[in-house]
């Protein structure tokens, strides 16, 4: 019997609910027929966004979006994406599957997509192709309440009153193909560009987010963190709020990749033992970090992270659209239990993608919709948004095939919230073993429990076909002991256990 131990006294910090965020690029069908349908369309919407869609992710409780992109935002010029449809740019999305991009969604849609979510916004700017003219005009065209060429464009183009931008990414991978910049050249630019990110709105100031590494590249956090504060401080708190962090999955490396659907044990564990890699990139870029902001006030930004395999036999190989399984739930469960126990430094996460992209949430095909696995997962979850980390701690032996690629049956984390709901996520990594949970508390005498399970063969997907496959369910197989409660969590399955 494993045991889960619960320090309920011991409170580690604040749990941002943007950790819970997504991602939203031109790519694929995310925005185009998984999103945006058009206000003509058949389908049911308001506006051009998809009233299913909106209502499951409404149901989710997603915390912030984020637009463009990824690759596309440094080839994604704003004024293409404003005013009346047909006298919009067209153009070739060269990044991914060489399609026209006819700019239907463009900054309007966006904003209000992200009304209709009720959730906050994060744009990612154009540093790579664009100029500081251009992004500045933008954040003026955004935000700006009174008199100006840009407030007034927007007021032309049907929008009174300013928005409220939330976060505002200058630039995005410019490693790669947002420039193939230096580390040292992209910071500099970087100062440059942010200067021009002006705060119209004083009490709601942009959090403005620079441009990390890629997975292990310490050289890149070290050289931009060094660039960008010299002979900044203490003047420095204001120009940099975050730094971006990308990793994603790739059980068998980034050029293979691997099946999303067809995987026998040993590919299952070697996914499972590189999710949990995560938690070495945030220890070592934050060790960085650490050296620079020992206070920890920016914020490590986990703005791309996910599985990424091959798309599905027979789909556009630039759409990247791939099928979610069990697997891809336990992926998620583990790297959310991960950015949980670090809030100290992650603050924000952006699962990639949203909709029909990678590890998606909701795959979508003509008027259909599927909640895939992952999904059941952020709805399992969304009680750990803005509640209180906990001390937790669980005694489990490692599992797995192969030496290299063993990890811990068992994997955690545990919040408190605003009306003393303790939530307990606990995921079972083994393929074929049930484990028996003492869970325990160090005062808190047990009054409530009540759970979520979801749980299914390793391969199970949900097509559309067979949309309810893999969903969550109800559990209740609880034994209370004054501060203890046993259960027993079957093998490859998430639980959510809510204790009072």
């Amino acid at each position: 019997m494993a045991k889960l131990i619960i320090n309920e006294k011991k409170e580690l910090g604040v749990i941002q609910k943007e950790i819970y965020g997504h991602f939203a690029e031109h790519l694929g069908r995310c925005i185009y027929e998984g999103i945006y349908v058009g206000e003509d369309s058949d389908i049911p919407n308001t506006n051009g966004m998809r009233n299913d869609v909106v209502t499951a992710l409404k149901e989710m409780e997603i915390p912030v979006l984020r637009w463009p992109g990824g690759c596309f935002a440094d080839e994604y010029h704003w004024k293409d994406g404003i005013g009346p449809k047909e006298n919009r740019k067209k153009m070739i999305n060269t990044h991914w599957g060489g399609v026209v991009e006819d700019n239907s969604f463009g900054t309007h849609e966006f904003m209000e997509l992200c009304e209709q979510l009720g959730c906050k916004t994060y744009i990612n700017g154009n540093l790579g192709s664009g100029t500081v003219s251009e992004m500045s005009e933008w954040i003026e065209y955004l935000t700006f309440e009174g008199v100006s060429p840009m407030a007034d464009l927007r007021k032309k183009n049907g929008h009174e009153k300013a928005w409220k931008v939330d976060f505002f990414g200058v630039g995005n991978e410019n490693w790669g193909c947002g420039g193939n910049m230096t580390p040292e050249h992209y910071a500099n630019e970087y100062r440059r560009y942010q200067t021009y990110v002006r705060n119209y709105d004083a009490e709601n100031p942009i959090y403005k987010i620079c441009g990390g590494p890629n997975v292990d590249d310490y050289s890149w956090t070290k050289a931009v963190l060094e660039t960008t504060h010299r002979n900044s401080l203490p003047a420095f708190h204001g120009m940099m709020d975050g730094l971006s962090v990308h990793y994603y999955v790739h059980p068998e490396g980034w050029e293979l990749k691997g099946s999303a659907t067809e995987f026998d044990d040993a590919v299952w564990y070697k996914t499972l033992k590189k999710a949990i890699y995560i938690e070495t990139l945030i220890q070592r870029h934050g060790a960085i970090m650490d050296q620079y902001d020992p206070d920890k006030k920016i914020g490590m930004i986990m703005d791309e992270w996910g599985c990424w395999f091959n798309v599905e036999p027979g789909t556009n190989p630039g759409f990247l659209y791939q099928q979610n399984t069990m697997r891809d739930a336990l992926v998620a469960g583990i790297s959310l239990n991960i950015f949980n126990k670090h809030c100290d430094r992650v603050k924000m996460a952006n699962i990639a993608q949203m909709i029909n992209v990678l590890q998606a949430v909701i795959l979508t095909e003509g008027e259909k919709m599927v909640l895939t696995p992952t999904y059941y997962i952020f709805q399992m979850y969304k009680n750990h948004q803005n509640a209180i980390l906990l001390e937790s701690h669980v005694n489990t032996d490692e599992v797995g095939v192969e030496e290299e690629y063993m990890v811990p049956k068992l994997h955690e984390s545990v919040s408190k919230d605003k009306d003393g709901w303790i939530t307990v996520t606990l995921s079972n990594l083994s393929t074929e073993d049930a484990e028996e949970m003492d869970m325990i508390f160090s005062d808190l005498l047990v009054k409530e429990v009540k759970g979520e399970i979801l749980s299914a063969k390793m391969q199970s997907y949900n097509s559309f076909d067979a949309p309810e496959t893999v969903k969550k369910e109800n559990f209740d197989q609880f034994t209370v002991k004054d501060n203890r409660v046993l259960f027993t969590i079957p093998a490859h399955s998430v639980m959510q256990i809510r204790v009072k």
